[in-house]
């Protein structure tokens, strides 16, 4: 790449704390201990009349090398409310309220056989055991009646099956034929409650309502109770589009609901991957998301919203001239689709209509997972911004998400920690266009200059990094500027928010038309003062690991980096990836179709150019991005002569999500790393003495 670049216009956009206030200039800064005790939000659920909301939360347990995943309630009372244990044996998740407002069901493998349905009453008490399926349960739903609910589950083998198998195949397992497809059922609720053994010793059938080839991803009940509808995927293996049937795995199907028998329609016949459904009022038709054109190809564009009729045709597009990208829909009771939609670096609500989409909160930040009551206006919602941590918020009006007041506090002992600030950068391209990005500076060091960088490449590539609080082994800038790092996140070509046209301008190349834009934001910040460029480092994961791989081809500016689950070439990747539909469309045909390409975006070629030492981490058992690649990086880099380290994680797959010790020794490791090679003395110092106390803490 040449390193002849046009200077860049500088834009800078500095952040309020939004909703939340920021925490106090003399508390002390953010710790790894700290960090990795963050707890996460998975599900936000209103209850139908509005007066109580279902919380999901997964935190690390480290005693047992695990995460936890327990469900909460919060009954609003007057002007405030109290938040209550629900269901927190650990192993529970993905909660859905009654209709009527009165039960909770969710899933939860507390009992070890792969997860099962409950039941448990609002006002609480103990979960009554509604399944026990042999495959597991990994979609259900509640039928209008709130006495009825359907769920998915693995196709099961009879004992003589399974003795058949066994008897012809032994241990041997016939690639993708082995996969089990799913069968949809309906079961009566409540179940007998506080079973003691699994299964129970009574037996009881369920009722088999309809057979699908694919697994089931989502269910939704219309409220007449005519109709079953359920989106299918192919999770369990790889999906590929490239061939003659591959759109056919990830489709809406409609199960009509009859005395006389149940009959299956195909709803869609599309090449996009459909998400997030939502019946409209009456039940007439659906809303979903997606990231292609229909009708049209298959293509990692920005988030759109779709409605479509229950009784066919094509589905019609919702504020087409919206130039960022919707992420998560909810509906009020008169039917508007309220959504939360990423545009540049930050995460607004908008009221969404045919024709438009129009901002409804006027504080910065990230909004996520909105939910409605259906007979209210009350709305909970997850909110957070760089230096205010993620917590669920409620208004008593949708129309006014700005009045809302947090809930929780979860994570308010990260309040005692002195959290980084930061502000969106943007710098002109080569080209002319415009990129923009997030500089998160070390405490007490807001808007310094020389300071040392590190260049933290986010995933997808369809993805950003916007105005959010961030803390896992994946996003972890605010605990390197909380070591003295600037951190750098450019959203660089191919990334959401900036409207179809950018992220359509790093086909077919992949890595060296976004790794221009990085290291053209690179050399502006260097002009604009900001960074030491003699402690210069990189870093990223999944695509992030892809960027890094390619970057220290590119330059030997950087003094150290930190890469993971990045493939350094596209072949194998994309024979070896699970879901390829994507390497396929970014790089613009199959191997065979665009050998050129296939080879000129792959560092591979490059490695003799590599003076960056580099630490190398993988899952073994990551599907997304064989671990061929992470092997083949660190032998060239080997055979170069180039400092490497490799860290191997037993069990984890694309991400770090089993062992709550891997994700935090995978960050630990690389700050160690970066200070080492690419920071000051005093950060090396401080490294050193932090890294002591970590190894040593009990948790």
């Amino acid at each position: 790449m040449s390193k002849t670049m046009q200077r860049a216009g500088i834009f800078v956009v500095i952040f309020t704390s939004g909703l939340a206030a920021a925490p106090h200039a003399s508390a002390p800064r953010l710790t790894l201990q700290a960090f990795f005790h963050a707890v996460s939000i998975s599900a936000v659920k209103m209850s139908p009349n509005g007066k109580a909301v279902a919380i999901g939360t997964r935190r690390p347990d480290y005693a047992h090398n695990r995460f936890r995943s327990d469900l909460w309630i919060y009954r609003i009372q007057g002007n405030g409310g109290e938040l209550m244990p629900l269901a927190v044996s650990g192993h529970d998740f993905a909660p859905q309220w009654s209709p009527d407002g009165r039960w909770v069901a969710f899933l939860s493998d507390r009992a070890h056989h792969g997860p099962q349905l409950y039941v448990i009453a609002a006002r609480g008490g103990s979960p009554d055991l509604v399944t026990y399926a042999a495959g597991g349960v990994h979609a259900f739903a509640w039928a209008a009646d709130s006495r009825r609910l359907y769920y998915a589950s693995r196709q099961p083998r009879s004992k003589k099956q399974k003795q058949q198998h066994k008897r012809i195949w032994h241990d041997v397992r016939r690639y993708m034929r082995d996969r089990r497809s799913d069968n949809l059922y309906e079961v009566t609720v409540p179940a007998p409650a506080n079973f003691s053994t699994f299964p129970p010793k009574h037996s009881r059938v369920d009722q088999f309502i309809a057979h699908t080839p694919w697994r089931v991803e989502q269910l939704l009940a219309t409220p007449d109770g005519r109709d079953l509808i359920y989106l299918s995927c192919a999770r369990r293996g790889p999906i590929f589009i490239t061939g003659t049937n591959g759109y056919k795995k990830h489709e809406i199907y409609v199960v009509r609901l009859t005395a006389a028998g149940h009959r299956t329609r195909q709803l869609t016949h599309n090449q996009a991957l459909e998400g997030g459904l939502h019946l409209a009022p009456g039940g007439r038709g659906l809303y979903f998301t997606t990231n292609s054109d229909i009708p049209g190809p298959y293509g990692d564009l920005s988030g759109r919203i779709y409605y479509q009729p229950l009784s066919g045709g094509n589905p019609m597009r919702l504020a087409p001239a919206y130039g960022g990208s919707f992420i998560h829909v909810t509906l009020s009771p008169g039917g508007h689709v309220i959504a939360t939609g990423q545009k540049g670096v930050q995460v607004p609500l908008y009221q969404v209509s045919r024709g438009a989409a129009t901002a409804i909160s006027s504080t910065a930040g990230d909004y996520q997972a909105p939910s409605i009551a259906r007979h209210s206006r009350r709305l909970a919602f997850l909110y957070s911004t760089l230096n205010s941590p993620i917590e669920v918020y409620l208004a008593d009006d949708y129309r006014h998400p700005q009045a809302a007041r947090p809930i929780t506090h979860f994570n308010a002992f990260l309040a005692n920690d002195r959290l980084p600030r930061g502000h969106a950068f943007s710098w002109r391209a080569d080209d002319g266009t415009r990129i923009q990005g997030m500089l998160v500076f070390p405490p007490g060091h807001y808007d310094a200059r020389h300071l040392p960088l590190l260049v933290l490449i986010h995933g997808g590539p369809e993805d950003a990094d916007v105005n959010h609080w961030e803390a896992d082994w994946y996003q972890w800038a605010s605990l390197a500027a909380s070591r003295g790092w600037l951190v750098f996140e450019p959203n660089y070509r191919g990334s959401s928010g900036y409207g179809d046209a950018f992220m359509r301008r790093i086909v077919p190349h992949i890595v060296s038309r976004p790794g221009k834009d990085i290291l053209e934001g690179v050399q502006a910040l260097i002009r604009a003062g900001y960074v030491n460029r003699k402690h210069m480092a990189i870093g990223g994961y999944s695509y992030g690991g892809y960027m890094t791989d390619w970057l220290i081809t590119q330059t030997a500016e950087f003094r150290a980096a930190v890469t993971g689950a990045g493939a350094i070439e596209n072949t194998a990747n994309w024979g070896n990836d699970d879901l390829n539909y994507d390497d396929t469309w970014y790089l613009a045909g199959l191997p065979w179709q665009n050998e050129a390409i296939y080879n000129s975006e792959a560092a591979i070629w490059q490695m003799a150019k590599v003076k960056t030492p580099t630490q190398i981490v993988m899952g073994t058992a990551d599907k997304r991005v064989s671990t061929c690649e992470d092997f083949l990086l660190d032998r060239a880099l080997r055979a170069v002569g180039v400092p490497t380290q490799m860290l191997m994680f037993p069990g984890e797959h694309h991400g770090l999500g089993n062992n709550p010790w891997h994700g935090r020794i995978k960050v630990r490791e690389g700050l160690k790393w970066l200070a080492h090679w690419a920071g000051t003395a005093s950060m090396r110092r401080t490294e050193k003495r932090l890294y002591a106390q970590e190894v040593q803490a009990k948790d």
